[in-house]
């Protein structure tokens, strides 16, 4: 893909995956971890997205962790 095509690229597919993720926070479906996958495409090309994309993980280790302790 040539230099000229790729942030853009990058940019739609990232953006579309944050959207689709942000839908299945108040839908059935693993909400967090789409926008975690659309900030990792992002993260790619933009240092905000690589930001964004550690709070993003740490929200889901502390859902995880929650998670283990109400499991009898």
């Amino acid at each position: 893909m040539s230099k000229f095509l790729r942030k853009p690229a990058i940019s739609i597919a990232g953006g579309f995956l944050i959207l689709v993720g942000t839908i299945m926070l108040v839908t059935p479906g693993p909400g967090l971890l789409v926008i975690a996958a659309g900030l990792g495409v992002l993260a790619t090309e933009y240092a905000w997205a690589h930001r964004a994309l550690e709070k993003v993980r740490d929200r889901i280790r502390r859902a995880e962790r929650k998670i283990r302790r109400s499991k009898p």
